[in-house]
């Protein structure tokens, strides 16, 4: 009868402990929105690369002398897209310690919060730059 007794009480203690499925599902939720931010940032990254592309391609066709100076666009975009992975890779880690703690029952508060505030921080700053990047170069 001690044996029995001990194993329920074990079993209560484990149902208590582990997480419900809605955890879970809301941690997939939280995980494939990271995936989206980081495709996007890749996205956004390729086409501010290419823009430097295209407005050499608009001085061809509008035959100014516009003096060249589209390297930035390339550094602008290529960090974006470094960003896009980096968000990516984070969100999977993050994920899986989600996981770990949700399994062990002892799920503490995400930091995922602070990932994002510092993303958009960060796409606030290169907004800003690249403005200030369009804004020289309309003037010339």
């Amino acid at each position: 009868m001690d044996d029995l007794g001990v194993s329920a009480v074990d079993a209560s203690t484990r149902s208590e402990l582990s997480a419900s499925l809605s955890d879970y599902l809301a941690a997939e939720r939280t995980l494939l929105a990271w995936i989206r931010t980081g495709l996007a940032l890749m996205g956004f990254g390729f086409v501010v690369a290419r823009f430097g592309l295209f407005l050499q391609q608009l001085n061809f066709a509008s035959r100014t002398s516009i003096p060249p100076s589209y390297g930035w666009s390339f550094w602008f975009g290529t960090a974006l897209i470094a960003l896009g992975c980096f968000v990516n890779i984070s969100a999977g880690w993050h994920h899986l310690r989600l996981l770990r703690d949700l399994d062990r029952g002892c799920a503490s508060h995400s930091r995922t919060s602070r990932q994002a505030c510092a993303i958009a921080f960060v796409l606030a700053l290169v907004g800003l730059v690249m403005a200030l990047y369009l804004t020289a170069i309309g003037r010339t």
